[in-house]
């Protein structure tokens, strides 16, 4: 195939600094994969980044992001090229579409040794490492030789397709709360991530899943993604609501996906003695909160939740076979030159679930 020698691409030089630049076209070597991007989705944590949040660094945190590095990291693309040994070790062909895990772990660090890959200590993440890992905010991308690649099935249009990565996200969330029959789950934060793990919850077998958030559009569109109820948090006592409709214990899990450091607080007050609490969400920064409730007054279990380990083949699969509505995710569609305009819209939130740039 003929490719050209140069792309257009979204580069990330600083904090609010994100330029439309012509590079090249990347090279790949052997188990490597060139890619035409198809879409590319606008996640919160792009917001974050561009707004400056703690990916760039802080007293406690040194930076996440090496400059300049291509944005982008929830994606799907066409196969266009592969390196020696690529077919045989993802089965792939030129012309198949594909995605990757957002994280390229390392391959030799204890993590990734136990099978822990998605904690792997020196790993590279797209979007967000230069040279090794460039993101997808681009007309073409290259997954390096140790990425982990999915083949995606046609019937998935490439703008749902874009939605693997969050929904993949999700699924490992509702895991590490391991919801038993009848539970009462409350999802604070009805985002992409949120809506996507309403649906899962559902399948899991909770008894009642309960929505929060602010936003009068996402807490209708909940419903549709299983929540039995909302709340708008703004409005009245939805912690007292909780305590009523469980008898005035609490909910036997919270998951927390707002990045609003109150919804930690919050979700510490409604959920019951030995409850589970999932932290998904990035925070712009340290968050307080009295700690002697999860000790002392309630031993509850809290389980972080980092990307979506082994859970890509069943958002494939929950996106293909209809358990996750796509088509209602994907509330704007923007040509890839509009991303200041795709950034706005992510972080406005009043009308929007996930916006998809089109290279």
């Amino acid at each position: 195939m003929n490719l050209p020698k140069t792309m257009k691409a979204v580069r990330v030089y600083g904090p609010k600094d994100y330029r439309w630049e012509e590079v090249p076209v990347p090279r790949i070597g052997p188990g490597e994969v060139l890619t035409r991007v198809l879409a590319t989705g606008v996640c919160a944590s792009d917001v974050k980044a561009f707004q400056g949040a703690r990916v760039w660094g802080s007293v406690d945190m040194p930076p996440y992001i090496e400059v300049p590095v291509t944005a982008g990291h929830e994606f799907v693309g066409e196969v266009v090229a592969l390196g020696e040994g690529a077919p045989e070790r993802y089965g792939l062909a030129v012309g198949d579409r594909v995605a990757s895990e957002q994280i390229v772990p390392c391959g030799e660090c204890r993590f990734c040794k136990r099978g822990q890959y998605w904690m792997c200590q020196q790993h590279d993440i797209y979007g967000f490492k230069k040279d090794r890992a460039e993101g997808s905010w681009a007309q073409y991308m290259r997954y390096p030789s140790r990425a982990i690649n999915y083949k995606v099935p046609r019937t998935i249009p490439p703008e749902q397709a874009a939605l693997i990565e969050p929904l993949a996200c999700a699924i490992h969330a509702v895991e590490r709360g391991n919801i038993q029959l009848g539970d009462i789950v409350v999802i604070a934060g009805l985002g992409p991530i949120g809506l996507c793990m309403l649906s899962v919850a559902k399948r899991k077998g909770a008894g009642v899943i309960i929505g929060l958030d602010m936003k009068p559009y996402r807490l209708e569109l909940a419903r549709q993604f299983g929540a039995d109820l909302t709340f708008d948090v703004s409005k009245g006592d939805a912690i007292g609501e909780i305590m009523k409709l469980s008898g005035g214990y609490g909910c036997d899990m919270y998951i927390e996906a707002t990045g609003a450091g109150p919804a930690i607080s919050q979700g510490l007050q409604m959920i019951r003695r030995l409850g589970t609490f999932v932290e998904i969400s990035v925070q712009a920064g340290p968050v307080a909160v009295d700690w002697s409730i999860v000790g002392d007054v309630k031993e509850l279990n809290i389980n972080g939740s980092h990307l979506g380990p082994y859970c890509y083949p069943i958002a494939i699969q929950y996106l293909a076979q209809g358990y996750v509505n796509g088509a209602k995710l994907v509330t704007h569609q923007l040509p890839l030159h509009d991303y200041l305009k795709g950034i706005a819209i992510t972080h406005q939130g009043e009308k929007s679930i996930k916006v998809v740039l089109l290279p």
